[in-house]
């Protein structure tokens, strides 16, 4: 279940997203893990760190635990989840609530591929497929 925080992630800066890219790639970093990782390509002081995972944190992005007198930082959903969550809100916002409108502007403006097409195409017969498979397993028991 999805808190209400989380359902309308505010944007994230450069910097911020450059971090998140980073802990979406572990399972847990410390401020300074991650200002280390990040060190050849955003060079920070470490209060600036601190104070991104912070912000992270109040976006609703991260969460963490303190393990003695480290604070240790996780995401708080999954890259994809979020990525969904940015859609749908691009969706309403500016397509009137229509996914099919988003695609169709995206084929439309050649962001698709034919290729991205026919893979779309089986994953929603896929999911069609076994959907129907579900519902007769229900009505069966």
């Amino acid at each position: 279940m999805i808190n209400r925080s989380q359902a309308r992630l505010r944007t994230l800066g450069d910097v911020e997203q450059a971090v998140m890219d980073y802990i979406w790639t572990q399972d847990s970093v410390t401020a300074e893990g991650c200002r280390e990782a990040l060190a050849t390509s955003r060079p920070m002081k470490d209060s600036t760190i601190r104070t991104v995972l912070r912000r992270l944190e109040e976006k609703g992005y991260l969460t963490h635990e303190v393990e003695g007198r480290t604070y240790v930082y996780r995401a708080s959903d999954a890259r994809q989840n979020v990525a969904v969550r940015a859609v749908r809100g691009i969706i309403d916002r500016f397509c009137g609530g229509s996914a099919e409108q988003l695609v169709l502007g995206m084929v439309d403006n050649a962001v698709l591929n034919p290729k991205q097409l026919e893979r779309l195409a089986q994953k929603v017969a896929e999911n069609e497929s076994n959907t129907r498979r579900t519902t007769r397993k229900k009505d069966q028991q």
